[in-house]
């Protein structure tokens, strides 16, 4: 058996990069392959990512066959805000062989180590604010819209190669219906109280109301582990994404005396809406597409965006933002034909969050595991 490697340039045409996929995937009907059009952006540097970021891609061959890829990426705004030397690996996908793991891990890390990186850690898919973890728990399930999915096998074979846990990260599934009584006693609370109005985001001035909507997230992320705020090219290129897919009564704006106070925005579960289509979107698959997101209407959603002002989280009165935002979400799906959603993700460690969750019903259902090792 020989194993060889290919590194390439981003922005390259790699086809067995996307095409791997099909081949490690084979027998499990719960992956759904990513359209290749947004994987192809994704890896090209029009993506504003790489206006702070530089990347490599691998793929590795056995007997000259596609057996593996991965990316390893430096991100400049993770670097100036945490001064960490750490670099990333990421869209880390193999058949069950050390030895190609290896191979394309090694391959990230020496890469890395030549640009001055002391810790390799991943899988970000590109960064924090996308594809985050390796799967390794809840593979009985097809992944959610921008969320990974991975063999049983994949952390194990991260593990061979001399990673250790670092963080575990939960996809709690919540199912539409009535609410507890404690939340709904929290969310009417709530929304007795007349200096708190509630809207959607109006699509029609997008960009406008995704910063709004970003204000709030950065601040109230802002603490919280490995936190990058999105630059303006990034939000820009969000906006765009979701004008093609978002649900606007899927999406709040939590005002208090006229200051947008907290932000939730789900999205509609694309992945369950492409899953026959291969990666392919040519006109046949997009009028698909398109007949399924607005005539039929999506069963499943993610919510992908959550966050309330520092400020009024340490207003007792306002303690309840959260499940009257998570309340609404719920009547709103409930009134589109929703069956569930997925809540991601939350961190291990953030307590309050997680609580809060639990509280509404939500399950974990889905964990990720992100790794590191030094250098």
């Amino acid at each position: 058996m020989t194993l060889t490697l290919k590194q390439s340039a981003i922005g390259s045409k790699v086809p067995d990069f996307l095409d791997v996929v099909d081949y490690i995937y084979k027998r499990d009907s719960n992956y759904v392959r990513p359209l290749d059009m947004d994987m192809k952006n994704r890896l090209s540097l029009k993506n504003p990512f790489f206006e702070h970021g530089d990347g490599v891609i691998f793929t590795a061959y056995r007997n000259g066959f596609c057996v593996g890829r991965c990316t390893a990426q430096i991100d400049r705004g993770h670097l100036a805000r945490y001064k960490d030397s750490a670099g990333f690996f990421g869209f880390f996908d193999t058949v069950d062989d050390a030895a190609v793991a290896k191979l394309l891990l090694d391959a990230a890390a020496r890469w890395l180590s030549e640009r001055g990186m002391k810790k390799i850690r991943g899988p970000f898919s590109l960064s924090i604010n996308e594809e985050l973890g390796c799967l390794v728990e809840g593979f009985d399930t097809p992944p959610m819209v921008m969320m990974p999915h991975h063999m049983p096998y994949q952390g194990s074979l991260i593990e061979q190669c001399g990673f250790e846990k670092l963080k575990d990260a939960y996809a709690w599934r919540y199912k539409v219906g009535n609410i507890p009584e404690r939340a709904r006693k929290a969310h009417d609370e709530v929304a007795a109280l007349p200096e708190v109005k509630t809207r959607h985001i109006d699509l029609r001035n997008l960009d406008q109301e995704m910063r709004t909507v970003m204000d709030v997230f950065n601040d109230a992320w802002s603490e919280n582990w490995s936190f990058v705020p999105f630059t303006q090219k990034e939000l820009s290129k969000l906006a765009a994404d979701l004008k093609l897919i978002a649900i606007p009564q899927l999406t709040f704006i939590a005002e208090i005396d006229g200051e947008a106070a907290a932000v939730a925005v789900a999205l509609p579960n694309v992945n369950e809406l492409i899953r026959d289509m291969k990666g392919k979107l040519g006109p046949l698959e997009l009028g698909k597409l398109l007949w399924r997101l607005k005539v039929v209407g999506p069963k499943t959603v993610r919510l992908a965006i959550l966050g309330i002002r520092k400020k009024y989280r340490n207003q007792r009165k306002y303690a309840g933002l959260s499940t009257y935002l998570y309340a609404e979400m719920n009547e709103s799906g409930r009134k589109l034909g929703v069956d569930w959603g997925e809540l991601s993700w939350t961190l291990e460690d953030n307590g309050p969050v997680n609580v809060a969750i639990r509280m509404m019903g939500g399950k974990i259902y889905k964990k990720y595991r992100i790794y590191e090792k030094n250098l």
